[in-house]
């Protein structure tokens, strides 16, 4: 009798595997454990169907990887090079989008003020917005309630990583050439704060999403 138990137990798990697969196949961007619960049955253990799934990917040509809150298939980091020659990257950006997308992402949250004190120069976002690796975040609780931004979960699977603390830090920096090897004392890489808003954020307003760009028409942040 237990050991009938057991064979229907795995039986089920493997079905409710089966399941998550599929969903998470079909899925065009990344599936949160609410979503996958949503969907499977009230028994199903989605931590450890994921674990499970994650095993047996792990030696395949597709790993069930997380991303921000999510998870999703994509191509084995060694296997890569084999649809670069087909991959058509439509997101070409200038060397100023670079540079204010590098800013968001290590400083975030940030005003678009606060962006171009860093660069020196004034700059637009509607580039980045257009992407979808950059959103508007809130409103700066200060005066004018500028609006801040930060970057997406788009961000995150584009460049394959799994949170904003997966951002390279200052010694890989240097490692890759972005960095002088000799830089001020006391220099230091940012750590952008990986949060819905922060205490010094109040929520966008409403209309605010359908007019990302109007700071950019009027001359002001926010």
């Amino acid at each position: 009798m237990e050991e009938a138990t057991k064979t229907g137990s795995r039986d089920s798990l493997r079905e409710q595997m089966r399941m998550a697969e599929a969903l998470l196949f079909a899925a065009t961007e990344p599936l949160d454990e609410a979503t996958l619960r949503a969907r499977l049955p009230e028994d199903a253990d989605i931590p450890l169907i994921i674990e499970c799934l994650q095993r047996d990917y792990a030696v395949r040509g597709v790993h069930l990887a997380k991303v921000g809150d999510g998870w999703r298939f994509r191509t084995a980091d060694d296997l890569a090079f084999l649809l670069q020659r087909d991959q058509t990257d439509e997101r070409k950006l200038s060397r100023a989008a670079l540079e204010a997308l590098a800013i968001i992402a290590y400083h975030q949250p940030v005003t678009r003020a606060e962006i171009e004190e860093i660069r020196g120069v004034s700059v637009r976002l509607d580039v980045l917005l257009e992407t979808g690796w950059v959103r508007m975040r809130g409103r700066r609780r200060t005066p004018g309630r500028p609006v801040t931004y930060g970057t997406t979960p788009e961000f995150l699977d584009h460049f394959a990583l799994e949170s904003l603390r997966d951002l390279p830090g200052l010694d890989e920096l240097k490692g890759a050439g972005l960095l002088d090897a000799t830089l001020p004392p006391g220099f230091s890489v940012p750590q952008p704060i990986d949060s819905e808003l922060t205490d010094d954020e109040d929520p966008l307003d409403d209309g605010d999403e359908g007019d990302f760009d109007n700071d950019e028409r009027d001359g002001t942040d926010g």
